[in-house]
């Protein structure tokens, strides 16, 4: 056995373990509660309270302050370093035997999900040491770095790119319904299936959107040398909810994000893992 396939054998077979598992089902519960946190603020910034931060560091924050809150931020952030674990060998081994492109692909895309989990997770071990875990604000610094940099306006834009193209996939992931393959529909019961189905298209399709936002901002403040635009999901929120119908529209996709909170339950009980 070579040294690759040593390692692959010994990732397998972490990856089977059942305390692994049970860590991502568990992180697939944390991950729906935040969700359904950020649909809260979500709502919030659409009913006028631009105070409210609409990203991630904002629903740790929220979840802190209730209580027993930093004992669920602590869980929290366990249930998504298990997502990441468990992403994280997902893209070493892959999730068959196959090495063709769309595996290769899949590996990849477990890759970026390990990332973002772990994103998750740091932000809530920031927010319980009390640290300034806003990601708009370090979102801005980076970006007005970077604009002062030679080629940092382009790197900028290309990011903003990749982020809208982050959102459309997200958008026709969830409309195709390609969320499915990645369930035991199979256990499901026709109510059940149907419910799922709806979240995971309503969920996705939303997430997608405000990223598509998110992305655009980005490249517009490439475009007109501005880092205040560059500051992610909050900014993209709060640009919506300034827009003429922007409160109708940004509370529909805080209802979206919050059937995507919901998916995640679903997930934890149905998801592949």
């Amino acid at each position: 056995m070579t040294a690759s396939s040593h390692v692959r054998s010994t990732a397998s077979r972490a990856a089977d373990s059942k305390p692994l598992e049970y860590l991502a089902r568990g992180g697939f519960i944390a991950y729906g509660v935040i969700h359904l946190i950020f649909a809260w603020i979500a709502l919030q910034l659409a009913f006028g309270n631009s105070s409210a931060e609409g990203d991630q560091s904002g629903a740790f924050q929220n979840l802190a302050s209730q209580p027993m809150g930093k004992t669920l931020v602590v869980i929290t952030v366990v249930g998504m370093v298990g997502l990441a674990l468990w992403q994280a060998f997902e893209a070493a081994i892959g999730e068959s035997g196959e090495q063709d492109k769309e595996a290769i692909a899949t590996r990849v895309m477990s890759g970026i999900r390990a990332i973002i989990y772990l994103s998750f997770a740091w932000t809530g071990i920031k927010v319980l040491k009390g640290a300034n875990a806003s990601t708009g604000d370090s979102q801005q610094k980076g970006a007005s770095s970077l604009m002062d940099s030679t080629g940092g306006r382009f790197l900028i834009g290309l990011v903003g790119v990749v982020v809208v193209g982050v959102g459309i996939g997200l958008v026709i992931y969830g409309i195709k319904k390609k969320f499915e393959k990645r369930l035991h529909t199979e256990q499901m019961n026709p109510a059940v299936h149907k419910t799922t189905r709806r979240l995971g298209v309503a969920g996705y399709t939303s997430k997608g959107v405000a990223f598509g936002i998110a992305g655009v901002l980005v490249v517009a403040a490439a475009v007109t040398y501005d880092p205040k635009k560059a500051r992610g999901l909050d900014a993209a929120l709060k640009t919506l909810a300034g827009q003429p119908y922007g409160p109708w529209l940004l509370g529909l996709i805080a209802l979206g994000i919050a059937a995507f909170g919901i998916y995640c339950f679903f997930q934890a009980r149905y998801r592949k893992v």
